[in-house]
């Protein structure tokens, strides 16, 4: 009977483990072994879940987010956009979609438009949709995705067709009426 990959993995994990011991210990490095854990198939870090697979965010996190209210006020509106905008890099075009709620946040009267709804449900959707981002080889080609609209621009950064992450940004007013140039690298 042969080694399985999952068999091959912890084998592989366990001579990484040795190695890093053996390199705190000659460096007279201690550990506390209740603050460790080892041979993990998944890890909360850092508000995410890192899977073999890739990472995703939390459930806990993207429910909270799903159960949020709508909006009143300007200050509520910051806390959501900060607690989506964690999650910016799942979410395909999240700057663009963003753009009616940052805009409504500049305002120096707080005005809640079906513009700033739509946007909000669309954020609210898409983190509940989000992808699993693969976590990169270095030893394959990326792939570099941009595009742009007047609202702002998008970048989806990939692996064999699978995402790994997305960044996107609204464009400030004095970019809206900046002239585009086309950039060609060979």
């Amino acid at each position: 009977m042969g080694i399985t990959s999952s068999a091959a993995c912890l084998d592989d994990h366990l001579r990484h483990l040795e190695l890093t011991f053996q390199v705190l210990s000659d460096n007279q490095f201690v550990l506390k072994i209740t603050k460790y854990f080892f041979a993990q198939n998944q890890v909360e870090y850092l508000g995410h879940l890192v899977l073999h697979k890739g990472v995703e965010p939390l459930a806990s996190k993207v429910e909270a987010i799903q159960q949020w209210p709508t909006s009143r006020t300007v200050r509520t509106v910051r806390s959501f956009l900060g607690m989506v905008g964690f999650y910016r890099c799942f979410i395909r075009g999240y700057g663009s979609i963003a753009a009616p709620l940052v805009h409504v946040t500049t305002l120096a009267e707080f005005n809640w438009s079906p513009q700033s709804q739509a946007a909000f449900d669309q954020l609210k959707q898409a983190l509940s949709q989000a992808l699993v981002l693969a976590l990169p080889d270095f030893d394959l080609p990326f792939t570099i995705e941009m595009d742009a609209s007047r609202v702002g621009m998008g970048v989806v950064l990939s692996q064999r067709n699978h995402p790994i992450a997305f960044f996107s940004k609204p464009f400030p007013p004095k970019l809206l009426c900046a002239s585009a140039h086309i950039v060609r690298y060979s």
